[in-house]
């Protein structure tokens, strides 16, 4: 596996992390490599050095032992490469095996070097029949440029041997949702317009651009959440039953629900999207800077790190259902959390005030923990009738299983299989940007900054006013409970 931005964030947090736990559970052939690409020299023994503090840091206590380290470190290697000049490319020629097996090409980087690497990959032959390629998202900024870098990565990989990851599905808890849904007639009965009130999605984050300013200034909320991750939890969630789980029938799917979500266009865009930007406050008691005090953030920025928006699918099973989507950073929490709010009965025949109650909800929890909770109303021990909240814990960990596989480490197994059940095609990369560009070009046009909100807070006001005006309120990142 060749990992470009092998030295990097992604690469030192998550993607080394995963490979490593793998290892655990399956101990590599003795001539699998694993070869980091980084822009800039370093020895092995430094590289190794940094991959093990890494390790250590964002690992549990109990997946770590110096034994199987040692073992794994045998397997890894890192090189300097010049994304932009195929020259330098042929350091790679004796760290690859001069045959057919699989290879892994993991693009680590930002998009606009996929192009470059992949042509520079091909034009020394070091792309092989079963080679396969991983981008990660955000692949372009607009859907003419994923349709360009789409194009360009078919000159080298057929779409079998291309794997756009979005490490939200390969979360236990968004596959159990499958299995939920498809596998039990009590809730697949209910998932529709008739008994579902509205849908939540929210995806919330307690730093802020943790000194990624250059690169959020070129993305923002817009591209590098809503585009990705939560459109497709929602393909997930609103996605009718496929013929099989083969990995075509299921995108097929997703890519159906795609195609149904009632564009965003013109005045609709100030009416139902809200555009916020983190300003200082306090979190956890500690004072915070605003966005265009962050290093490498222009002071009069207008880029988004706050989005929520009131999305309409047009087909049989949720019209009239609106799904309600938020992403932010300096919010109070780390979380992602999708609540499914199901109607109130018709007529309410018990003494205790129903105000008092939770309507029933699903509640499915991403992070910081996985888990589903169910909540209904029960009777309170005691005489009479006494209705209360009661929640179901659904969560496998509760029923001691054993320890969840991140999910990173789930989808490179994925990878290593051949199984792109859990990865996008290119139709639904492109989908997804031909919904979402009429918002970023209206946003491109406008002089008017977006809504400041305090860092600490759940965004901007127009957030909260988005649900209001519908009798509607968030829920807070806490198991479903309102605010």
């Amino acid at each position: 596996m060749v990992l470009f931005g092998g030295t990097g964030d992604l690469a030192m947090r998550k993607l080394l992390p995963a490979l490593y736990q793998l290892y655990r559970t399956t101990p590599f052939h003795s001539q699998t490599r694993i070869i980091a690409v980084g822009r800039t020299a370093t020895s092995k023994e430094a590289f190794l050095h940094r991959v093990q503090d890494k390790l250590e840091q964002h690992l549990p206590a109990d997946s770590w032992d110096r034994v199987s380290w040692q073992q794994f470190s045998k397997h890894l290697n890192c090189i300097a490469i010049e994304a932009d000049k195929t020259e330098s490319y042929r350091e790679l020629i004796p760290l690859l095996d001069d045959d057919d097996r699989p290879r892994t090409f993991y693009f680590s980087t930002h998009s606009s070097l996929y192009t470059a690497i992949a042509s520079s990959l091909g034009a020394l032959g070091l792309i092989n029949a079963n080679a396969r390629v991983v981008l990660e998202k955000p692949i372009g900024r607009d859907l003419g440029t994923a349709k360009t870098i789409s194009g360009q990565m078919s000159n080298y990989f057929t779409e079998s041997q291309i794997y756009r990851i979005d490490h939200y599905l390969g979360k236990e808890t968004v596959q159990n949702l499958l299995v939920l849904r498809f596998a039990n007639p009590l809730f697949e009965s209910l998932w529709n317009h008739h008994y579902i009130d509205h849908i939540q999605i929210t995806i919330s984050e307690a730093i802020g651009v943790e000194g990624r300013g250059e690169f959020y200034e070129e993305t923002g909320a817009l591209r590098d959440i809503v585009q990705n991750h939560l459109l497709q939890l929602l393909c997930m969630l609103a996605m009718e039953p496929p013929a099989n789980i083969e990995p075509d029938r299921i995108r097929d799917e997703k890519l159906k629900v795609l195609y149904a979500l009632q564009p965003l266009l013109g005045d609709d865009i100030s009416r139902y999207v809200v555009r916020g930007q983190y300003a200082p406050g306090t979190i956890a008691g500690k004072p915070c800077t605003g966005y265009t005090e962050e290093e490498g953030v222009a002071e009069n920025s207008t880029i988004e790190t706050f989005v929520a928006m009131k999305v309409m699918i047009d087909n049989m099973r949720w019209s009239g259902v609106p799904f309600y989507l938020r992403t932010g950073k300096r919010l109070p929490n780390r979380s992602c959390e999708i609540v499914v709010q199901f109607k109130e009965v018709p007529h309410w025949i018990f003494d205790t005030p129903r105000g008092q109650l939770m309507s029933n909800q699903l509640v499915i929890t991403l992070q910081p923990d996985e888990s589903i909770t169910l909540r209904l109303c029960g009777k309170r021990l005691g005489p009479g009738i006494d209705v209360r909240t009661i929640d179901l814990n659904l969560n496998p960990k509760s029923r001691g299983n054993k320890r969840s596989a991140d999910a990173y480490e789930r989808l490179l197994l994925d990878v290593i299989k051949g199984d792109q059940t859990l990865f996008l095609r290119q139709d639904e990369l492109e989908q997804a940007w031909h919904w979402v560009d009429p918002i970023l070009e209206t946003w491109e046009r406008t002089t008017s900054p977006p809504e400041h909100y305090a860092s600490g807070s759940w965004g901007p006001a127009g957030s909260t006013l988005l649900l209001a005006k519908d009798g509607r309120l968030w829920f807070e990142g806490a198991n479903g409970q309102g605010n």
